[in-house]
């Protein structure tokens, strides 16, 4: 079968596709949450279930970016607890999710679409703070996306990040929800070159969004290559009964400043 071209339009379509099917990333927050956050209680995630540290934060009133962090959930809260917030996603219907949530419950959101690896809408230095949650899986080249955010970022600015460990793509994910642990991909990993003809098939039948592994020089040294010194970091699991939960953690958030 012929692979998808251009892997930007296909996951715009596929992220569209996921907010019509109810994907759990794409399901906004109900109003309790978006009123506690107004009263200073809140909390949000970089990887599926810990919450990020809220010391991480800078504090209220900063301009924040949600890097590919649309579907009405992490952005309208962080509005309503008082930030300057601007998302910026591929997905339009993900960032429908964000403004239906702003016209529901008054809140201040600017939405952008584009590709999260060329942020040239932004002036240099036009944000405190970058909140990118575990999306930078999908785009081919995570170094870019770096050091857009590094270009975008004031001197002493904070991007907060999550990516998932790049052994969890070595699996066969199929065999490990029977138990069966075997090595079967290399890394760095891509569906569109990772998977046979018969195994892509099936991945897009289903319409879902192309992912990429990115090796740990890339997520690591990439972040620190572009002028952004890692501060702290903390390691997740899915937290929903996921087989490789029992044996790792399967995803890292870190916290980074921008070098002056």
């Amino acid at each position: 079968m012929d692979k998808p071209s251009n892997y930007l339009d296909y996951n715009r379509n596929a992220w569209n596709h996921m907010v019509r099917s109810g994907n759990r990333w794409t399901k906004p927050f109900d109003d309790q949450t978006i009123n506690d956050a107004r009263n200073g209680k809140w909390e949000v995630v970089l990887t599926p279930h810990t919450p990020v540290p809220l010391h991480w934060f800078p504090s209220p009133g900063s301009d924040l970016l949600g890097l590919a962090s649309a579907g009405g959930q992490q952005c309208p809260v962080f509005a309503a607890a008082g930030y300057h917030v601007t998302v910026f996603d591929n997905s339009p219907e993900q960032l429908n999710q964000d403004k239906v949530m702003a016209e529901k419950h008054g809140l201040r959101i600017t939405t952008v679409q584009g590709d999260m690896a060329d942020l040239s809408v932004f002036p240099d230095n036009s944000f405190d703070v970058v909140f990118n949650p575990c999306s930078t899986c999908f785009v081919p080249d995570v170094k870019k996306v770096y050091r857009e955010v590094a270009r975008i970022l004031r001197p002493g600015g904070v991007y907060m990040t999550g990516f998932t460990k790049p052994v969890y793509y070595l699996f066969d994910i199929k065999l490990a929800d029977e138990g069966i642990f075997t090595l079967k991909y290399h890394s760095p990993y891509s569906d569109l070159e990772s998977l046979d003809e018969q195994e892509l098939k099936n991945f897009i039948d289903k319409q879902e969004p192309l992912v990429f592994g990115h090796s740990l020089e890339a997520l690591i040294n990439g972040q620190i290559q572009a002028g952004l010194m890692i501060t702290d970091m903390f390691e997740d699991r899915w937290g929903d009964d996921n087989p490789i939960d029992r044996f790792m953690p399967a995803f890292v958030a870190t916290r980074a400043v921008k070098r002056s």
